[in-house]
């Protein structure tokens, strides 16, 4: 693939120099272009063809760094594989890492998905590195201020490079790269890293260690930060901080990844402040490279060399896709995989093929999730009933027996951000271990907590916001908020409840409540008895569920009385092969409040259109194709 020397290149004269900086972020361990779940290839994915991206752009580029913004360990059915079935011993190469040595990484980012696994297996997978790993704010004391917090890996890297000028001189120049990941990680995998690791607003600790980066004296400084393009002003312990680190003074770059979103790119049209042709954030250059390895992100950057060093004259960014969509929504390949970086990982991702295609059971009927966040949904409930059945034999005899015990658990794969084929699709027939990780795709652990009828409805309340509010007799409204992650819309089995979209949303996106007056859950009930306020309750739910909402300080609750290291797809896998073959009919648990003389519209995979003869309890028509791949349905109220 042909990448062309940015105009910057051709303009520059003696002692201005061009530097092409490099990005992936959020590989969550693809290296090959391998669906594990659906046991297929797939064009869109994998760090061997983000790799011919990188080879053309060092080919075409003078002066250039590759760096990785965080979530790298964890994602993919590899890396659940060494983490929880080969495992790494002493001196082991985690195949990730060996890709990303072959390919002369400068430095890394942390991601909050890197914790996972535990801080063993974290420290274990990056020790053979041939880059540096950075952290800033992951702390194992936190200090007075920012300056003074100790670590648990280095918060910056000086790397001391040599630039060719216009001239074709060489100077030499000290880049600083600051690394950067949400706060949220201690709440995150809070059972994982309870009195070990603390954590420091992103913005606070990058402003208190630019003064020491330029003293240390780095010339420019990139923030390669694993966090995502939220709002403008800053707030303490902000999960998407990429606009208020853009305007810190010293910061020349900003690198940022998370939400899996592409940045330059219209997503972020029409913002005060973001340019989204050019790539900068309020003047600053910014780059999101996606997720998967699907982009390269790539910040050019003019730099002029006078007496005080380097300085930034100009500077814009772009993604570079390794597969463009075209008809029907599939991806067609641009580039090829780089076979050096297959080797890297080649014993590994056999080994992974040969284990997720071991059989566990059998189903008797399909199993998807295209209908999930309009209706009841099979690929839930079975998550639901296993939790609930575990937690059920745990508290067996404690005083927690006695309370009637729930259960809560979300759709992973519905869409949105990573495209038209993330959807779980199990055909009826054999289910192996590929099949449960495509049912539960996040390492989470058990846990149960104990709760009022009042803090179980605030709690679906935070997952009603899953939806945009509908006005009544308009038709052909959009349903889903693409800003709500589906993972935070929890269905809590055992209970009956309505859902209206029609009322204002009670809490943002953030979680903060907005809308004190609204209620958008209704006629919530109990074996058919509505649900008293101050009646307790246990709820089967995961590590992160638990520590997100002991975080909102729940009041009068005893909060977690049930905690394991065993995770819930292990829990799945056993209730798996002991109930086959399965016979899944979703029971009734939730539904829309009727609307009357109203209709919304949302999106689904397009094999959801060949199923809709099947819907006897939900009125939806079907429109066709979009571009994108998806398939659109209309909602009838």
């Amino acid at each position: 693939m042909l990448i062309n020397p940015h105009p910057f290149s051709a303009m520059l004269v003696e002692n201005q120099a061009h530097l092409r900086i490099m990005q992936t972020t959020d590989l969550h361990a693809h290296i090959f272009p391998y669906d594990y779940y659906n046991d297929r290839p797939i064009e869109g994915a994998g760090l061997a063809r983000t790799a011919a991206l990188i080879a053309a752009v060092r080919a075409q580029a003078i002066n250039t760094l590759l760096l990785d913004g965080g979530d790298v360990l964890q994602g993919s059915a590899l890396g659940d594989y060494m983490a929880f079935d080969r495992g790494l011993r002493a001196g082991d190469l985690h195949p990730v890492i060996a890709a990303m040595n072959r390919l002369g990484y400068d430095a890394a980012a942390l991601g909050n998905h890197e914790f996972n696994f535990g801080l063993e297996f974290l420290l274990a997978a990056i020790e053979r590195s041939a880059f540096p790993y950075l952290c800033a704010n992951a702390l194992t004391k936190r200090g007075a201020d920012a300056r003074r917090d100790s670590r648990l890996l280095p918060p910056y890297v000086l790397l001391d490079r040599k630039l060719r000028d216009g001239a074709g001189k060489f100077h030499p120049i000290r880049i600083g790269v600051l690394g950067l990941l949400p706060p949220q990680i201690v709440t995150w995998d809070e059972t994982l890293l309870r009195g070990v690791i603390q954590s420091r607003d992103m913005v606070e600790t990058a402003a208190a260690l630019i003064p020491e980066m330029k003293e240390a004296g780095a010339d420019i400084i990139i923030a390669l930060a694993h966090t995502g393009i939220g709002a403008e002003q800053h707030f303490d312990g902000m999960e998407n901080a990429g606009r208020p680190l853009a305007r810190l003074p010293g910061i020349d770059a900003v690198a940022l990844g998370h939400t899996h979103m592409l940045f330059p790119s219209a997503q972020f049209a029409n913002r005060p402040g973001i340019d989204a042709v050019r790539g900068t954030l309020d003047g600053t250059p910014a780059v999101m490279a996606g997720f998967w390895g699907s982009h390269l992100g790539v910040i050019d950057l003019k730099l002029q060399r006078g007496g005080a060093g380097w300085q930034v004259l100009d500077g814009q960014s772009d993604v570079l896709p390794i597969a463009t969509a075209k008809t029907a929504g599939k991806r067609h390949m641009s580039v090829v995989s780089v076979p050096f970086v297959l080797k890297a990982a080649q014993a590994e991702h056999e080994a992974t093929l040969e284990y997720m295609r071991f059989a566990i059971g059998a189903t008797r009927r399909p199993l998807h999730s295209y209908f999930a966040q309009v209706k009841d949904c099979a690929t839930v409930q079975i998550v639901c009933r296993a939790q609930r059945n575990y937690i059920a034999k745990k508290l067996a005899g404690t005083e927690h027996a006695r309370l009637p015990l729930l259960s809560a658990a979300a759709p992973f794969k519905v869409g949105g951000w990573g495209g038209a084929g993330n959807f779980t699709q199990i055909p009826a027939g054999p289910m192996y271990q590929r099949s449960v990780a495509d049912l539960y795709c996040f390492p989470n652990t058990i846990c149960a907590l104990r709760l009022r009828g009042a803090d179980i409805m605030e709690w679906l309340e935070r997952s009603a916001v899953a939806f945009h509010q509908i006005v009544p007799g308009q038709q052909d409204q959009p349903l889903l908020n693409d800003d709500f992650p589906s993972y935070n819309f929890d269905i809590i089995y055992g209970l009956t409840y309505e859902i209206d979209p029609t009322q204002p949303a009670r809490y943002s996106v953030a979680g903060v409540l907005q809308h004190p007056e609204s209620r958008r859950i209704r006629n919530l009930r109990y074996q058919g008895q509505t649900v008293d306020p101050e009646a307790e309750f246990v709820v089967a739910t995961n590590n992160y569920r638990a520590s997100t909402h002991l975080a909102l300080r729940l009041a009068d609750t005893e909060g977690v009385v049930f905690e394991s290291s065993v995770t819930i797809r292990n829990i799945l896998l056993n209730e798996i092969a002991n109930s086959s073959p399965l016979e899944v009919t979703p029971e009734p648990n939730w539904q829309f409040t009727p609307m009357p003389g109203t209709s919304a519209v949302f999106l689904t995979s397009p094999h959801a259109a060949q199923l809709v003869t099947d819907l006897t309890d939900l009125k939806v028509v079907p429109l066709g194709e979009t571009d994108g791949g998806f398939w659109r349905f209309r909602l009838l109220g």
